[in-house]
């Protein structure tokens, strides 16, 4: 049904505004965490292409089992005989599974411990905070790259953490999102180019690629909406957009990153490795407030313009999701 659906996708996004996650221990994303830590080990071999294999059957079995146990669940609702009970029940229970899969208020919490450990001179505290939200080594950054660091994580999990499972959600449905968040999830995890995953994680790493090849431009498409909107440096957005998201390693990190950088007037930098924007790399808290400002109503944007009408439009279309 299109109102399910769409009700399910509100829903979801306000529990997470209101909210906020549960208790890792009790988070899909933990779960498909624990399992993938599991299975590591029995990919691991002296054999590069016994390890590339391994990569491909740890997806494989992620995926197979994420799947499996949403529609055992979605049979298990749809044998309630009363179909009001049934409905609600849906309702209830897609609106908070679809909610694990969203992290706009978990995002917020960690950058703003960040800032609030920098504003305290605590820089120690607050590299370890931000080593919680990105890959790259904390130990050594000023107070800037730290701050740097939080506005990058800002905008790529704009696309990770919300508009990639609202995507995905749209077009296949809960096993959609689910299964974007746990192929994030495996590459976030195993997906370095190190000596010890650089074979293993290589498949989960270009899984991730293309998943988030399109939901990345339209977030930052999204993102420059949300600049106008906002009285940010739409235009700025736009053209650093154009000129920066590719000068990263991954292009898909790039246009959120770059949108960001432009509609905030500021200058994003990861050492040694590039820079983005043509503003200054000096950052207070109120930077930190509109990056998560801007996350938030794209999010509700990208729900309005994208999600909805994939769902309505694939509906229409006789797509069994949201039949």
């Amino acid at each position: 049904m299109i109102l399910e659906s769409v009700v399910i996708v509100a829903f979801a996004l306000l529990l997470d505004f209101l909210v906020g996650d549960p208790k890792t221990k009790y988070h899909p994303t933990a779960w498909i965490g624990k399992l993938i830590a599991s299975l590591v080990p029995f990919t691991k071999s002296n054999s590069v292409r016994k390890e590339l294999i391994g990569g491909i059957l740890l997806v494989s079995v992620i995926v197979v089992t994420v799947c499996t146990v949403l529609v055992v669940l979605d049979i298990g609702i749809s044998l309630l005989t009363i179909d009001i009970v049934s409905l609600i029940v849906s309702i209830a229970v897609g609106s908070i599974l679809l909610k694990t899969t969203i992290a706009i208020r978990g995002m917020q919490k960690h950058a703003l411990a960040v800032v609030d450990a920098v504003e305290k001179g605590d820089l120690g505290s607050a590299r370890n905070h931000l080593s919680m939200i990105v890959k790259r080594d904390t130990k050594n950054l000023d107070k800037n790259h730290i701050l740097s660091g939080v506005l990058e994580s800002v905008s790529e999990n704009t696309v990770d953490g919300v508009t990639g499972p609202l995507f995905y959600y749209a077009i296949f449905g809960l096993p959609g999102a689910f299964v974007y968040r746990a192929i994030n999830t495996v590459d976030s995890m195993v997906g370095y180019k190190t000596t010890l995953f650089k074979n293993v994680g290589w498949f989960g790493a270009k899984c991730d690629t293309v998943l988030n090849y399109a939901p990345s431009r339209l977030t930052g498409l999204v993102m420059i909406l949300g600049a106008l909107i906002l009285g940010y440096n739409w235009k700025e957005s736009l053209y650093i957009m154009r000129r920066d998201s590719r000068k990263l390693e991954s292009s898909n990190a790039g246009f959120p990153m770059a949108a960001l950088a432009g509609a905030l007037g500021t200058r994003l930098e990861k050492m040694n490795c590039y820079t983005i924007g043509n503003g200054s790399i000096e950052f207070t808290k109120s930077h930190i407030i509109s990056a998560v400002t801007l996350m938030k109503v794209s999010s509700i944007l990208f729900c309005g313009i994208i999600t909805v009408p994939i769902i309505v439009t694939l509906s229409f279309l006789g797509w069994w999701i949201h039949a």
